[in-house]
């Protein structure tokens, strides 16, 4: 009889953890935590039916608006499939609307610092914006763009199925919170979209603008962190600097 591989025992190992997290949810067994023990990563089951890479090909080149006659590609999003940790933005801007992949710009490599003054690297979060087109000289979004490419966003939500979002700006809060409220109150609050808290700070383009709001940005991006700990607690303690 010959005895099972590695690889067959990781893939049982991994098929056994995908259908306890399916009939019992993430918290079943510890299994948030005991996937890096093992050396495995996040099951991608998903409710919406199909992975995130499947979704992609099926939005293909989307013309559903007209930023799609203006764009030069369409901008899906970036990071770890599986993510904990969703980052949710306006939308493109130039550079990003060059390369196809969102923060890329100045304000991206300021994100970047933020993320990793609280313990993250760019590569285990997902980042994503509401429009996947950049709108002509970076103009606000329109309503009708808005209706329109919002289901990709709650699409892509659905199946990383992040235990936390970090909205940055006050497009992408009211976007996912279905609000019109201003910044100054969706921020120092956490919200929640289906049971994901969601928390509100600047958009790192603003900050650049306005360097007096790095620090109300900066409480905020540490009550992310706390809250990312009490949800999911699978990094190191961590300690902000005095």
């Amino acid at each position: 009889m010959t005895e099972p591989t590695v690889d067959a025992w990781t893939s049982k190992a991994e098929a056994y953890l995908a259908l306890q997290r399916d009939l019992g949810g993430p918290e079943l067994y510890g299994l948030e935590l005991a996937l890096p023990a093992l050396g495995l990563r996040r099951p991608a089951f998903s409710p919406a039916g199909g992975g995130l890479e499947a979704f992609r090909v099926e939005i293909g080149d989307c013309r559903k608006c007209g930023l799609a006659s203006s764009r030069t590609q369409l901008v899906f999003g970036t990071g770890d499939p599986h993510a904990r940790l969703m980052i949710v933005g306006e939308a493109p801007g130039e550079e990003e609307d060059l390369c196809g992949e969102p923060f890329v710009g100045e304000a991206g490599r300021l994100l970047d610092l933020i993320l990793k003054a609280v313990g993250f690297d760019r590569e285990e979060v997902y980042i994503a914006n509401v429009l996947k087109c950049r709108p002509p000289r970076n103009r606000d979004p329109l309503p009708e763009e808005t209706t329109l490419c919002l289901p990709h966003l709650k699409g892509q939500i659905d199946r990383i199925r992040p235990r936390l979002i970090l909205a940055l700006g006050r497009f992408a809060a009211q976007s996912l919170l279905s609000c019109a409220d201003p910044l100054s109150r969706l921020r120092g609050t956490v919200h929640e979209r289906n049971g994901v808290p969601i928390v509100v700070t600047y958009h790192p383009a603003a900050l650049l603008r306005n360097p007096e709001w790095k620090r109300p940005t900066w409480e905020d991006i540490q009550r992310m962190r706390k809250l990312y700990d009490e949800r999911v607690g699978d990094k190191p303690a961590w300690n902000p600097p005095a």
